[in-house]
């Protein structure tokens, strides 16, 4: 049976290659274009201090209550505990890995959004809206997918609803980046979520510029008149003013983060959605984020951040993500790729207990 060490190096060279390759590729648009890299901020601050939070933070919430559940609030005990629980699960392979996955994350995604941003000046102003909005009509027998929605599922509660929804993915990355790092029962999991999601992340940067668009919602911004103020239209509102900020105004220390084709939010939910079903054996779990992906797929076409062609472009981009990613992190596929198993082990979780 293979050793875990030469197993995960395929993961290793990957991991530093997609982020190194971003890297170059942002430094040299920054160059050419003379304009500066930006670190984008988010939920609990920048990039380079949200994701060692948030690392931080499972650290503590791994050991804390473990701690204070088995010493039974005896301050006497506790230290035993802790140093039990760091010595059998925080070792040189965990460190390693969560270390090594949080940089090249942040690498690739700080990348990203500097990349996207770049978009507008290095394609100029040529999109492909049009032929995508055709597409969408000729798909619904010329009909407008978002008119569809709104009549299906109205435009009272169930926009809050899908609104809450899609705005989730905002701390769903960092989150589940930091779950799979920290709490991964066979270390091989954490590469193979790193990995996945760094190759979605550029994967989905090569499609904004391979098919430049802005979205239905800022292209054809009256087909979402009927829709109540939410978090979704606030953020587009948002995106749309920072947008005019950076190409009209010179704003500097901003990005213009709008780019249609492909939906990245579909790709990296059902990622989610994929690494819980290959790796957690909860049905709930299951079920959560299953559907989590389902809704998350129809509120990017009813608030018109989507056209249909980016949210199945989204799902080519996860599969090959997930499948690439769980054969550079040593996973085996069976039954036609609906099951896997990863071929290492570590000291704590034996593969015959996967």
């Amino acid at each position: 049976m293979p050793t875990l060490t030469s197993v995960y190096r395929p993961a290793y060279a990957l991991l530093v290659g997609v982020a190194a390759l971003m890297g170059v590729l942002a430094l040299a648009a920054s160059f050419t274009l003379d304009r500066p890299l930006v670190d984008p901020e988010g939920f609990l601050g920048p990039s380079w201090l949200r994701l060692p939070l948030l690392v931080l933070g499972a650290f503590l919430l791994d050991l804390l209550p473990r701690t204070l559940w088995y010493s039974r609030m005896k301050p006497a005990l506790m230290p035993d505990i802790v140093r039990e629980r760091i010595r059998s699960h925080w070792d040189r392979e965990r460190v390693i890995l969560v270390v090594l996955g949080l940089v090249c994350f942040y690498i690739t995604y700080v990348c990203y959004r500097n990349l996207k941003s770049f978009l507008p000046f290095i394609m100029g102003e040529d999109k492909y809206d049009r032929e995508l909005h055709l597409i969408d009509r000729a798909l619904m027998f010329g009909h407008e997918p978002a008119t569809i929605l709104h009549t299906i599922f109205g435009t009272g509660f169930s926009a809050h609803f899908l609104s809450t929804i899609y705005l989730w993915f905002l701390p769903l990355v960092p989150l589940a980046l930091a779950a799979w790092l920290v709490w991964s029962r066979n270390i091989t999991f954490g590469y193979w979520f790193a990995t996945s999601q760094c190759l979605a992340w550029s994967i989905g940067t090569a499609s904004y510029y391979a098919l430049p668009t802005l979205g239905p919602g800022f292209q054809y911004s009256y087909l979402y008149t009927d829709l109540p103020e939410t978090g979704s239209s606030a953020l587009m509102d948002a995106l749309s003013y920072g947008r005019d900020g950076v190409l009209r105004k010179g704003a500097e220390g901003a990005v213009q983060s709008v780019a249609g084709f492909a939906s990245l939010h579909v790709a990296i939910t059902l990622l989610v959605a994929l690494m819980v079903q290959y790796t957690l054996r909860n049905r709930i779990l299951h079920i959560v984020f299953w559907a989590n992906f389902a809704i998350t797929v129809v509120a990017t076409l009813y608030f018109g951040w989507h056209y249909i062609a980016d949210d199945l472009a989204g799902v080519v981009i996860a599969l090959f993500s997930f499948w690439l990613g769980g054969l550079a992190s040593g996973q085996k596929f069976d039954r036609n790729g609906l099951s896997s198993h990863p071929t290492s082990t570590t000291r704590q979780v034996p593969v015959d207990a996967e």
